[in-house]
This record gives structure tokens, C-alpha cells and sequence, in this order.
């Protein structure tokens, strides 16, 4: 519009009687949606707006070649739609001007939206996997006579257990045996308490003889 217009000035508030007389009035007449974009998920946001273009100079003739102009060079731009239709009477009366020569033309109007930031990796990923089995065993006293409703626990992993009538236990799933800490068995007064050295040297199941004083 500044290119046609040249040094003619050119309003963008209500017309009025000084902007209708004197230059190119571009009056903001509504908002209005606008088809999507086409670019993905990240297409830019649009509306339409819609400005009711009039123009005035210093003689008519010149006021209406300015508006040609004004018209010709609207169409000629792809993404804009003009109205050529007569503007309402009520417009022109909510403006509180005389009705006179204008046309509508609709503007797309696009924001773009920042792209996603993408935080690369930039470092290898290490997994580990650890894996797990169950520890069994049997604790026995003297003659290896089973002892049952033996307290047997492995205080880093905070895991307690009991044997069974037969001196037998089991724990369904802990880490490897070198992991496990120290294992405690209580039975009669009686604490044994064996290293993960200890452990890793029995072969499974383990059996374990508490030393029990005699009774």
C-alpha cells in the first residue's frame, strides 16, 4: 500500500474527516480464521485480518485513480482477497462518516513457531545388568543335625529368613553372591556371622554348621 500511495500519507486509525480527505485510510475492520498451513506438526499459526482501504486527495479524480491503484495492486498479491462489495450503510454509521468509495481486503497473517529444541546426547549410555538368583542353604549343628527356625539375614540388603524343619533356607532373589555383604545366623544364643569371601567360596547350596555349645 506505501508503494501506491508514494508520498501520499496514509492513516491506520478510525477514518475521519482529516484522514479521508487527505490520504489512504487502512481501518482495521475485523479478525478472522484462516486456513492451516501446511508444514507438519510445526506449522506456523494464521489469521486473517480484514481493513476497509479508502482513499482521498486533493481533487476526486486524483482520489479515485489513488484508489484504483490501491485496488489493482491488492489483487495482484496471491494471498490477498479483496471485496469489492458495497460497504454496509451501518458501518458507515458506526464510523460516523458519510458513506463513500472504499473496498475490504483480507491479509493473512502469520506467526511462526520456534522449533523444538533437541538436546543430543554426547556421551556413550552405559547399561548395566545385574543379575539375580536365589542363595540357598541349610544350617546344622554339631553331628549336622538340621536346625530349624534359624534366624538367617543379610543386613545390606535387609533381607530376613528362617529354616525350615529340615535347616533349610532360601532366599528367592538377590545379587550375586559377591554382592550380597555378610551373611548372620542366630540360632540358641549363637551368632555366626560369614564374609561374601566366605560365601563365594561354598559351593551352592551352602551349608552352614553353627557352633552350638552343647547342652
Amino acid at each position: 500500500m506505501s508503494r501506491i500511495a508514494g508520498q501520499t500519507p496514509v492513516f491506520l486509525g478510525v477514518p475521519d474527516r482529516d484522514s479521508l480527505e487527505r490520504g489512504v485510510c487502512l481501518y482495521l475492520l475485523e479478525l478472522g480464521p484462516a486456513p492451516p498451513s501446511r508444514g507438519g506438526a510445526r506449522a506456523p499459526l494464521q489469521i486473517s485480518v480484514c481493513y476497509l482501504v479508502t482513499a482521498g486527495a486533493a481533487s476526486p479524480e486524483e482520489a479515485h485513480r489513488l484508489l484504483g491503484e490501491l485496488v489493482f495492486a491488492a489483487m495482484e498479491e496471491t494471498d490477498f482477497e479483496v471485496d469489492l462489495t458495497p460497504v454496509a450503510s451501518s458501518v458507515w454509521a458506526g464510523l460516523r462518516v458519510p458513506p463513500r468509495p472504499a473496498f475490504r481486503v483480507r491479509v493473512p497473517v502469520r506467526r511462526e513457531r520456534p522449533a523444538s529444541v533437541v538436546h543430543h546426547v554426547r556421551f556413550p549410555l552405559v547399561t548395566q545388568t545385574v543379575s539375580a538368583e536365589a542363595l540357598l542353604g541349610c544350617v546344622v549343628g554339631p553331628g549336622d543335625v538340621p536346625i530349624p527356625g534359624a534366624l538367617v539375614e543379610l543386613p545390606a540388603l535387609r533381607l530376613t529368613t528362617r529354616t525350615d524343619d529340615q535347616g533349610r533356607f532360601r532366599f528367592p532373589r538377590v545379587p550375586p553372591v559377591t554382592a550380597l555383604g555378610h551373611l548372620e545366623v542366630r540360632a540358641r544364643g549363637e551368632l555366626l556371622a560369614l564374609a561374601p569371601e566366605a560365601l563365594a567360596a561354598e559351593p551352592q547350596p551352602l551349608l552352614i554348621r553353627l557352633p552350638l555349645k552343647e547342652e
